[in-house]
């Protein structure tokens, strides 16, 4: 059963509360999803599992998943409460540390008044770390950042240096503050997708509308939504048409005109017009449903970089401890001109830069900033590890039909003989096609609207694997491939597979070519990627070698294999990803590309919102169909990594230099809180800026044209 931790914002707090958890029995394989801020905990443990996170922190709680956000009641106000003493707290310990310097530096009173308040101070900020602290040291974790504070100030309190004491944990106070509203607004990015479902239904009978809460209605019920709503849940549209907006879903701000028939989502809104729908999903398995899903799973999901971070942090505490002893034991022991005090403030201040905020917040921050710029851009990456290995691809495989195309046959040229120009092929097509149900009649058919109006005439007989012969008053037509014509004794010029030939009382009257149109943004896309970098193109298709060879032609891709099964095609992309020296992405549908989705280092599905199979097997789902979120997707997860090296690389370059300056005395206490407290909020900034960035800004993808 699935959990919100109401007030976490700490991922040191994570950490010691899934150590705690897993030291119980039946809970050893709890993980906490602190980006997230979610556990799943067995039913029959839920109890221990809630005091186990009160016992790291009482402030906590768990609330189950399915209860959305408290708004109102009880539950809100004490939620509200918590949040006004925190504020309260933190501001009445600035205002005693700011007090603290008037009655000796500006009113030349006794000391003993401006100690009292720096000790007050030093107080009213510090009991919750300090509580923490004895919390962490019970729970095993011995090196967090609320012991090394704690010891540290009290430390400094020994030395007498007591505004120094109240300055390090009135601005770690501070710090945590501001990474609680960052880390809070970073996570309702992403989890305000919650929001997007009403939390009631217009269940419909046909004659009495009743509201009722979404959970309790059921597949086959109607409900019917006006226009200016939001739509509840999934359906299909029994009654009535409109105009959809889907732009919470894909990130499309294009209105989709919807009918009778059409699937619709929950979450989008209907612009105008009254729909009656057929509930066709559950709440709990409805898109908007299992995209919030992926999404807070996704970020449980560790880059390699997050996992050194963790393993990194874990040496890296422990070693600068160790340091710090040494530094304010050995000195005065080896030199003895030196004292102990003066090192021992040194130590104190080497404890307090040595805290490894800035690493174990921004990074799973950026990442998280990633993956909720990703879902509002039309996208879903399934964790932190895909978008690492998006940035590593180098080699992008694309399949064919329903990818590169718009997965329809089509009519793309008609010729004609000297006798017979286009329109009279076209006639006759029409004529003998008139009465087929076959994939080939429709296209033909569907390229003459008004075919309709033209009553059909004579006899139709269907010739398996060739085509159709007709006898009626405009005499024998035959509509079929070579095969069919030899039969009858016509010969025929040499033409692509996809050819259909039409003879005319035994003579020639010219030729169809069918075929896929290829989407209208496929050659920018194509053109896009080469300009992120990407090395090799390639497509894959089951279709004949010819039709292949014209649309690689057509969108620019310089190779191709065709006549492939399912089978041949993940043979292929092994090949391939042998040969290439990055990683290799597969762009398919989801459903018939499943292995080969499974097989590259990054599966991506155009799957839509409707597609269980796309979502199961890709490690990656454009919402709404558009090839061109390709590129964006590579732009926003290199855009992510590099915000993280930043973080790391200036997280840890900071650390090192002001480490070296307190051990040498060349920064004090003061120079400490900036290096922890102050780099940590610019590492916090700098990956929630993430946030900011929309389509518009220009380095998520280059302007690509839209659906006519």
């Amino acid at each position: 059963m699935r959990f919100r931790i109401d007030g976490l914002d700490c991922p040191v707090c994570a950490e010691e509360i899934q150590n705690a958890l897993q030291r119980e029995p039946g809970l050893e394989e709890v993980t906490v999803n602190y980006a997230a801020a979610t556990i799943d905990v067995p039913p029959e443990h839920i109890e221990r599992a809630s005091l186990v996170v009160q016992g790291v922190d009482p402030s906590l709680r768990l609330v189950p998943m399915d209860k959305p956000d408290p708004r109102s009641g009880r539950e809100h106000d004490d939620i509200l409460r918590g949040r006004l003493y925190h504020y309260v707290r933190v501001g009445v310990a600035g205002t005693l540390f700011a007090f603290g310097w008037l009655p000796g530096y500006v009113l030349n009173l006794a000391p003993h008044w401006g100690t009292m308040l720096f000790l007050l101070a030093y107080i009213v900020s510090g009991y919750p770390v300090i509580r923490s602290a004895f919390n962490s040291i019970r729970n095993r974790m011995v090196f967090d950042e609320h012991v090394l504070m704690s010891i540290a100030t009290a430390g400094a309190l020994g030395l007498g240096e007591y505004p120094e004491a109240a300055a390090v944990m009135v601005f770690f106070c501070v710090g945590e503050t501001l990474q609680s509203v960052a880390v809070d607004r970073s996570r309702k990015a992403v989890t305000s997708l919650m929001e997007l479902s009403p939390e009631t239904a217009r269940t419909w009978d046909g004659a009495n509308a009743a509201s009722i809460p979404v959970e309790h209605v059921k597949p086959g019920q109607h409900i019917r939504i006006y226009a200016g709503e939001r739509i509840p849940l999934d359906g299909e549209i029994i009654e009535g048409d409109s105009d959809i907006d889907t732009s919470a879903l894909t990130g499309e701000s294009i209105p989709r005109p919807v009918a009778k028939g059409d699937e619709i989502h929950g979450g989008s809104v209907n612009v105008s017009g009254t729909l009656t729908a057929r509930v066709t999903r559950g709440h709990d398995s409805s898109a908007m449903a299992r995209i919030l899903h992926l999404v807070t799973e996704a970020a449980s999901r560790r880059a390699p970089v997050e996992r050194f971070l963790t393993r990194f942090a874990r040496w890296y505490t422990p070693t600068v401890v160790l340091a710090a002893i040494a530094l304010a034991v050995l000195p005065p022991l080896i030199l003895p001109a030196h004292d102990f005090a003066t090192w021992a403030y040194r130590a104190l201040v080497l404890l307090v830069i040595s805290c490894p905020c800035a690493l174990v917040v921004s990074i799973p921050l950026g990442y998280f900033a990633g993956i909720g710029l990703s879902s509002r851009n039309g996208f879903l990456v399934k964790g932190a590890n895909t978008l690492d290995a998006l940035v590593d691809v180098r080699t992008v495989v694309m399949d064919k039909t329903g990818t590169l195309t718009d997965g329809k046959m089509k009519v793309l040229e008609i010729t004609g003989t000297a006798e017979y120009p286009e329109d009279s092929v076209l006639k006759l097509a029409v004529q003998a096609e008139d009465q087929s149900t076959h994939p080939i009649a429709r296209a033909i058919l569907e390229h003459v609207p008004a075919h309709a109006n033209n009553a059909p005439t004579g006899f139709s007989k269907e010739k398996p694997g060739r085509g159709v012969v007709h006898e009626g008053p405009m005499g024998r037509i035959l509509v079929g491939n070579s095969r069919l014509l030899h039969e009858e004794g016509i010969s025929v010029p040499d033409a692509e597979s996809a050819t259909v030939f039409v003879a005319h009382d035994g003579q020639l009257a010219g030729s169809i070519l069918l075929g896929e149109r290829p989407r209208p943004e496929a050659r920018m896309v194509v053109s896009s990627l080469r300009d992120l970098g990407i090395d090799r193109i390639v497509m894959l298709t089951g279709d004949d070698a010819a039709p292949a060879r014209s649309l690689a032609k057509t969108v620019g891709i310089d190779e191709y294999r065709a006549n492939l099964l399912p089978e041949d095609k993940v043979r292929h992309v092994d090949e391939i990803s042998d040969e290439s020296p990055g990683g290799v992405l597969f762009v398919g549908d989801g459903i018939n590309d499943a292995p080969v989705l499974t097989a590259a280092d990054v599966g991506v599905a155009l799957g839509g919102l409707g597609s269980d199979a796309a979502i199961e097997v890709s490690d990656m789902v454009i919402m709404d169909d558009r090839l061109d979120r390709l590129p964006a997707a590579l732009a926003i997860a290199r855009k992510t990594r590099g915000r993280v090296v930043q973080n790391t690389v200036g997280a840890l370059t900071l650390k090192v230099v002001f480490l070296a300056l307190g051990a040498l005395g060349m920064a004090g206490i003061w120079a400490a809180v900036f290096a922890d407290v102050g780099v940590t909020l610019l590492a916090i900034l700098n990956s929630a800026s993430l946030l900011l960035v929309n389509r518009k800004s220009g380095w998520i993808v280059p302007s690509l044209p839209r659906d006519p």
